[in-house]
């Protein structure tokens, strides 16, 4: 459904942040993200959550590390990971896979069911700065990592950011 048409009936648009197990970067991401979009007065109308390819963390909180960077930086994170699931293609409207991986098995998952694949992105497809498309795993690194991978959440959320104003904009 166009964005126009949500807002009009005033339905959010909803995005989803995805990566491997959801316990790092795809909770960081909607974190992140959610609060830039609250911060742009945008949190009526768009909603953030997120997901994860594979279901072996399904129930679990984010890893600790990610929780740590996210406060120590003024973010806050109420999460229980879970898996993607293929019925959520025709209710999210931008679905954000944080490397090629875990976007190469959107596209299958949704090849497989006849969904509509114009809906996932690369996330850091949408920071025009970044040198690579890919937010790389911090799971088995140290704390550094968490902090690398916040920043480049930051700059690809406010590209989405700036991506929904003008597709607003597009629409009035």
């Amino acid at each position: 459904m166009p964005e126009h048409d949500q807002q009009a009936r005033h339905e959010p648009i909803r995005i989803i942040t995805v990566c491997l197990g959801n316990i790092c970067r795809s909770p960081m991401a909607e974190s992140v993200l959610r609060h830039r979009i609250a911060e742009a007065g945008m949190s009526d109308f768009v909603s953030v959550e997120s997901a994860g390819t594979a279901g072996w963390h399904a129930g679990g909180d984010a890893d600790a590390r990610a929780r740590a960077t996210l406060g120590r930086f003024g973010y806050s994170l109420d999460h229980r990971a879970r898996q993607f699931n293929a019925d959520w293609f025709e209710e999210i409207d931008l679905i954000l896979a944080m490397d090629r991986s875990n976007y190469d098995d959107l596209l299958e998952l949704a090849a497989s069911t006849g969904a509509d694949t114009t809906r996932v992105h690369l996330f850091r497809s949408f920071d025009p700065q970044a040198a690579h498309d890919e937010v790389p795993d911090p799971y088995y690194g140290g704390d550094g990592g968490f902090v690398e991978v916040l920043r480049m959440v930051e700059a690809a959320s406010d590209g989405v950011v700036d991506h929904l104003r003008n597709q607003a904009a597009q629409h009035q």
